[in-house]
């Protein structure tokens, strides 16, 4: 004679549906989370690997987002905070910097594939040499098109500082793109 179980809160059976809906998901906000993650990190092995974490953690969290709102705005937080973490984990652990001038073209942005490639590379160097928090408003605000209230929630730091971070970023980028038009 079998026994049964009750269902216990900490064991979800995933269903077909469930699981068709984090494919769909993950094959929808892939690119997104990828190009975030490669903007804030640039490092495309650190942007792939914590890619992979936030759908990790995407899975396991799914039946706890509602909304395709709510999954947007999950996905962009999380991404940030995972970037930011790997970021943390590498000054603690420095590793062997690489030459930007290997990498290969960036994907997936909407500029990349107009305009002079040489040109979209500089200005991804620019926004590579901001800080780390500066550089991951500026990634939210003009990659992601996140108004500075989105980003303020995004990131839990008060929409002034946002902005703040907005003007101090963009100051510096003028100045550093003077600098090398001279």
């Amino acid at each position: 004679m079998a026994l049964a179980y009750p269902p216990s809160d900490h064991l979800i059976l995933r269903t077909e549906d469930d699981e068709q809906r984090f494919r769909n998901l993950m094959l929808e906000h892939q690119s997104m989370v990828f190009s975030i993650a490669l903007r804030i990190l640039g490092d495309r092995s650190m942007a792939e690997e914590a890619a992979q974490d936030v759908f990790l953690e995407l899975h396991a969290k799914l039946s706890e987002l509602a909304s395709e709102a709510h999954v947007l705005y999950w996905l962009r937080r999380v991404t940030v905070h995972r970037s930011i973490d790997r970021i943390r984990r590498r000054q603690r652990q420095p590793e062997v910097a690489m030459d930007w001038n290997e990498l290969p073209e960036l994907p997936d942005s909407s500029t990349s594939s107009q305009g002079d490639p040489l040109l979209n590379r500089w200005l991804h160097q620019l926004v590579r040499s901001l800080p780390t928090v500066a550089r991951t408003v500026v990634v939210l605000r003009y990659q992601e098109d996140m108004s500075p209230e989105e980003i303020s929630q995004a990131l839990d730091m008060p929409v002034a500082t946002v902005k703040s971070h907005l003007q101090r970023s963009l100051r510096l980028l003028r100045e550093k793109s003077s600098r090398v038009l001279r």
